[in-house]
């Protein structure tokens, strides 16, 4: 069995947990429980560093998810992948900022504009 087919299942959990919390979060804005989107934000971030660091940078797993029906889990995807896939990301991000879905329209704009001045650099 090849190492990379015993990882799959680990990866495919960690992206449906990614989907899981964004989903969670999308719940929590609706609420405006920001406490809440904050606490799962930490959790997001998690999993994306586990898959960055894992051999051959894993987060190539979540670009499935720039498609996804949710607006937060496209936005969440669009930028834990700007690093390895610069152009697709920026187009979802630039799809949501000019969509009338808030607040994940506002957020990807934000993050354009951050972008754009320097202010974020993905890595």
């Amino acid at each position: 069995m090849s190492a990379s087919f015993r990882r799959r299942p680990d990866i495919d959990e960690r992206v449906e947990q990614y989907v899981s919390i964004s989903l969670q979060q999308d719940d929590a804005l609706g609420l405006r429980e920001i406490g809440r989107y904050n606490r799962l934000a930490k959790r997001l971030w998690a999993i994306q560093d586990a898959l960055r660091d894992m051999d051959g940078d894993e987060r190539k797993a979540l670009l499935k998810l720039l498609d996804h029906a949710n607006f937060q889990v496209r936005l969440n995807a669009a930028l834990a992948t700007l690093a390895i896939a610069p152009q697709r990301a920026r187009r979802v991000l630039e799809a949501i900022a000019s969509s009338k879905h808030g607040p994940q329209n506002g957020n990807a704009g934000m993050a354009l504009l951050h972008l754009d001045r320097g202010i974020f650099r993905p890595t």
